[in-house]
Formats: C-alpha cells, sequence, structure tokens
C-alpha cells in the first residue's frame, strides 16, 4: 500500500516469458524422447528380472501384497528426511554423480537380496533414499536447490513416473509448474497420491529378490535399472520445469505433449 495514497494497492507485474524458439522447442522434444526411452528399459528389465508384469506380484506372499503400500509410502517419507541429512558430510564428498549413485543402489540391492523378502524389505528404505540423493543431484543440475524443502517435495513427485500401465510411464506434467505448500497435511497428501504408483514398481523389485542368494543378483540389476529409470524421469520433470521458468507453464506443457503424440509416447496428465 502507498504510503501517501492509502487507498492504493501495490500490484505485482505479471511475469512476462520469453516465446518457445527453435531451441526450447527441441529441448522439449528431446526430453519426451528420453521419457520414452527410459520406461521401455524400466519394463524390459521387470519383465527380466520378475517374469511378466503382472506374474511379479502374484509371486509375492499376501502379507506382502497388503503392505506394500504402507512400505512404499514409509520408505518415501523416510527417504524425504534422511536424503535431506545425507547430501552433508563426507557422505556427500563420496557419492556424487549418477554412477556413483548406481553403483551405491546395485550394492545395496544386492545386500538385500542375500536374504530373500525379509532383506528385500528391510533394504527398500536404503535403495529409496540413494535412488532419492540420485534425483535430488539432477535437480540441482538445472539449477534447483537440492536442500530446500520445495525442491525435495519435487523429487517426491518424480517417483509417481512409472508403473504397470502404459499410461503411467512418464512424469506427471499436471504439476510442472505447480508450487506446492510445505505444510504437513500437503506432504501426507503428495506421498499418499505418490506411493501406490511406486509400490507397483516395488512389487517387482521385491518378487525379484524373494529367492535368497539369487534374489542377490536380481536385487543388484533391479536396483540398477530402477535408478536409471528414476534419474531419467529426474531430467525429464526438472528439465521441463527449468524450461516453463523461461517460457511458462502451459507452453512448455503444450510442445511437450505435442512431442508425445507425435512419437506416440504415453501421457501421464494424473
Amino acid at each position: 500500500m502507498d504510503a501517501q495514497n492509502p487507498s492504493m494497492k501495490i500490484v505485482n507485474p505479471e511475469v512476462t516469458h520469453a516465446p518457445l524458439d527453435d531451441v526450447a522447442q527441441a529441448a522439449i522434444a528431446d526430453l519426451a524422447a528420453r521419457q520414452s526411452r527410459a520406461g521401455g528399459v524400466l519394463m524390459k528389465v521387470i519383465s527380466y528380472a520378475g517374469g511378466q508384469v503382472e506374474d511379479g506380484m502374484k509371486m509375492l506372499p499376501t502379507p506382502v501384497r497388503a503392505q506394500l503400500d504402507r512400505a512404499a509410502k514409509s520408505a518415501l517419507e523416510q527417504s524425504y528426511h534422511a536424503a535431506h541429512r545425507s547430501r552433508a558430510g563426507a557422505l556427500a564428498e563420496r557419492v556424487t554423480g549418477d554412477r556413483a549413485h548406481k553403483i551405491l543402489s546395485s550394492i545395496s540391492g544386492a545386500l538385500g537380496g542375500l536374504g530373500g523378502l525379509p532383506t528385500a524389505l528391510a533394504e527398500l528404505p536404503v535403495a529409496t533414499t540413494v535412488i532419492f540423493r540420485a534425483v535430488q543431484g539432477v535437480a540441482a543440475e538445472y539449477g534447483e536447490d537440492p536442500q530446500s524443502d520445495a525442491t525435495r517435495l519435487e523429487c517426491l513427485r518424480v517417483f509417481g513416473s512409472g508403473g504397470s500401465g502404459d499410461e503411467d510411464d512418464g512424469v506427471d506434467t499436471t504439476f510442472i509448474g505447480a508450487r506446492v505448500s510445505l505444510t504437513g497435511p500437503a506432504i501426507n497428501k503428495l506421498l499418499n497420491t505418490v506411493a501406490p504408483k511406486f509400490a507397483a514398481v516395488l512389487g517387482q523389485k521385491l518378487a525379484s529378490q524373494a529367492v535368497p542368494i539369487l534374489g542377490a543378483a536380481a536385487g543388484a540389476g533391479t536396483n540398477y535399472a530402477f535408478t536409471s529409470f528414476y534419474v531419467e524421469m529426474a531430467h525429464v520433470h526438472f528439465g521441463l520445469r527449468r524450461w516453463a521458468r523461461l517460457h511458462g507453464d502451459e507452453v512448455v506443457n503444450d510442445a511437450f505433449h505435442h512431442a508425445l503424440h507425435a512419437g506416440q509416447i504415453p501421457v501421464n496428465r494424473a
């Protein structure tokens, strides 16, 4: 409000965005292609490691299937906090970059598969935290602060990518430019949205680790693949966010969906 005229209100000027040029359009098309490649690799690995996708869940005992959503939510929630702490100090200095996180994830998966389902379940939070850290690293590449609460929430959204259905193979573009409230209920709502999709992927991972000893090799392979997948989805997610900051949410979303349709790539809008 103006000090000289109390009746006047200060109005923030509208943010103006640059027009979408050829360079931006090409980059957005590359992100669409990147999403397609990542989804294809994930599903191939799932099919190889756990049999047919539908059969993977059937291999798990009924009690495990029943608690999988809760386990996924718990792992994501623990990772949300643990990854924040682990990015400071000696561990952050030793484990940096996509390759290091993939190797660490593979080791975790191998150890988790040694004892079959009990150790595989115990290993879930560790594997999820490693992947979360890798996603945070991608966020930093695109100019976002990986330690901020807002960016860590965006990292959670990346875990909503993927699943057993074609419509779930990509990032959720509905929220590319959205800003999430940093309240407890808002975080819990996001976890409840993301956890079921993440649980569908975890079910295949656990199925591949169900046999002791043999599950170690499968656990290493699936963890490596899952880390690769979510890192690729993070590049798509945070890449779109960067272009949206420059050119606006609606324009970037339209360009991305046009590229998806042109390449007959599954679209995930919810």
